[in-house]
């Protein structure tokens, strides 16, 4: 096909796409959520579906969380020594600390918007958000939920005796039972366990290493996305871009626009080289790579294949008009919504002959149940397969291959490993003049929980009544005090301490369901100005007040004490 004739093609589809398909927007509402693992350092590790609290489930299958690990409704993410973060699709970002537990509640969409509840069952997380018109995103831990109305950055902490809640950027609403309570940027609150009266607002703490850890991630993601998006013409955010820019470059390839290739890939450098297989219940086959540039690549778009251009390279999904053609107006036409980039296990087609079964990189054109158009570059076989290289099959003219929906789930294997479920460690809420701060009880540590007394006290005596001293320790608001005027020592801001397998005697978790989703009629609740766009090149809200705190049944919920105030 010449060059030429694969520029008429590709205007025909488009404007297809762009004139008569009239409601694009909503074109991915009967697919799953998906979100990625972004990044991995030390132990992480998931499991997919889990009963009640995951820490005691013992039913629940725990395996090894990998880079670029696809994340549904219902995946528990826990960190042993090590951290993650995650990304969303609409730009939001979860950063999770060591020996901390961060349940995916609810990952539901209607229409074009997105639903997003997390339970944060023990340890520390910050969340970065920036919701779209109509999205909703919460956080609920410990005796309350946050809600992240506007673009916000916060961090949660959820121990023992108590949780905190710190703004960082924007703000957000603590909902506590009935009540409501706004933090603005620079507020923290604290709250003792089950205790509403204990609620206290203060200052921002001293940051700690894992504070500036998600500051520079942010930054350096937010930097790179916004560079990255340049090349596609597309005004909504898309996942995995920022990992583009930092580990490859963008090339213009003549008539086929932008194209993407790692940084040192040479002529032979093929796709489909560097990864996995996992098996996902509602799509299959899915690859996962090992690469940090591997999400959206075998995700989102397609491959093509040019000489001149080095070779095998990735066209990202260029949703309005077509850079370097200059012919399609990149202008969306009148109340008609772009389409977002639609998730797919892998951009390859599974491709049969005889008894051999292979993979094609998935061409833009491809058609669904057609032969790929890259099938005369050869069949890749053997990919991901442990212990064995893989290997592209020549096809010759003429040579047929029948195209199939996805594998045969005998014809791959996965290769994710089992491993041990997370700890429940026991932490406690103490204070020095820089604000409330978490610290894990160590081994000989004399503190221990009162379940009675809802409280943390001094056991170092004979029949583990009041300390030596005559003093009592105890933890109210977030403050730890004594009873007697002998002033306690106080400790260092988070000060990192190794944390202990949590006692018999110690409380069971107190939040566990989130309050329902309000239903949006679009925009911010409560609010009728203008749309706030993304400084990702994420989308814009529309303008409209709320319709108000209607109970959306994306998910299972009942009452709890973290609930939505009436």
């Amino acid at each position: 096909m010449t060059s030429r004739k694969v520029v008429l093609f590709l205007l025909v589809v488009l404007l297809i796409a762009l004139f008569v398909g009239t409601r694009p927007a909503v074109a991915d509402s009967s697919h799953a959520r998906i979100i990625r693992l972004s990044l991995v350092q030390g132990d992480v590790r998931f499991a997919r579906q889990t009963h009640s609290d995951p820490l005691s489930d013992s039913n629940a299958t725990w395996e090894t969380a990998g880079l670029n690990l696809p994340i549904r409704q219902g995946y528990v993410l826990a960190t042993d020594k090590g951290r993650a973060e995650v990304e969303f699709e609409n730009g939001a970002m979860a950063f999770l600390k060591e020996n901390t537990v961060l349940e995916f509640y609810d990952l539901s969409l209607n229409d074009s918007a997105r639903t997003t509840r997390l339970v944060l069952r023990q340890g520390s997380a910050s969340f970065y958000v920036n919701p779209a018109g109509g999205d909703y995103f919460s956080v609920t831990g410990g005796d309350f939920t946050v809600e992240a109305e506007h673009r916000s950055t916060f961090r949660l902490d959820n121990y023992d005796d108590g949780s905190t809640v710190e703004a960082y950027q924007g703000r957000v609403n603590v909902l506590h039972n009935k009540n409501e309570t706004r933090l603005e940027k620079g507020q923290s609150l604290s709250m003792k366990a089950g205790d509403d009266s204990s609620l206290s607002v203060g200052r921002l703490p001293d940051e700690d290493d894992f504070d500036r850890w998600v500051s520079g991630r942010i930054d350096n993601v937010s930097t790179a996305t916004s560079a990255a998006l340049q090349y596609t013409g597309s005004p909504y955010y898309a996942p995995g871009f920022a990992d583009l820019y930092t580990y490859g470059a963008f090339s213009s390839c003549g008539a086929y626009g932008y194209g993407w290739r790692p940084f040192g890939a040479g002529l032979g450098w093929s796709p489909f080289t560097n990864g996995q297989w996992i098996t996902d219940p509602g799509f299959g086959w899915t690859w996962m790579s090992y690469q940090p540039w591997g999400w959206a690549p075998y995700h989102y778009g397609g491959w093509l294949f040019d000489s001149s251009c080095g070779g095998w390279f990735y066209s990202p999904p260029f949703l309005y008009g077509y850079p370097g053609y200059g012919v399609v107006p990149r202008r969306r036409p009148p109340r008609v919504n772009p389409p977002r980039p639609i998730y797919r296990p892998v951009t390859g087609v599974f491709v049969r002959q005889g008894g051999k079964v292979g993979i094609v990189p998935m061409h833009p054109l491809d058609q669904k149940g057609k032969t790929p158009l890259n099938l005369e570059r050869g069949v890749f076989s053997n990919v991901g397969t442990k212990g064995s290289s893989a290997e592209v099959i020549p096809v010759e003219r003429g040579q047929k291959w029948e195209a199939l929906k996805s594998a045969p789930r005998e014809a791959l294997s996965g290769s994710l490993v089992a491993t041990a479920p997370p700890t429940r460690v026991s932490r406690s809420v103490v204070e020095d003049k820089s604000g409330t701060r978490g610290v894990s009880l160590d081994s000989h540590s004399t503190i221990a929980y009162d379940p009675v007394e809802h409280r943390f006290v001094n056991t170092n005596s004979a029949a583990g009544t009041a300390p030596a001293n005559g003093s009592e320790i105890r933890v109210e608001s977030g403050r730890t005090a004594a009873a007697s005027s002998t002033p306690t020592v106080a400790m260092p801001p988070r000060t990192p301490v190794a944390p202990v397998t949590r006692s018999a005697s110690s409380p069971p978790a107190r939040n566990s369901v989130p309050p329902p989703a309000p239903r949006y009629s679009g925009g911010e609740r409560g609010s009728s100005s203008a749309g706030r766009g993304s400084s990702w090149g994420g989308s814009a809200s529309s303008s409209g007040s709320s319709a108000g705190r209607s109970s959306s049944p994306s998910a299972p919920s009942s009452h709890s004490s973290g609930g939505r105030p009436h």
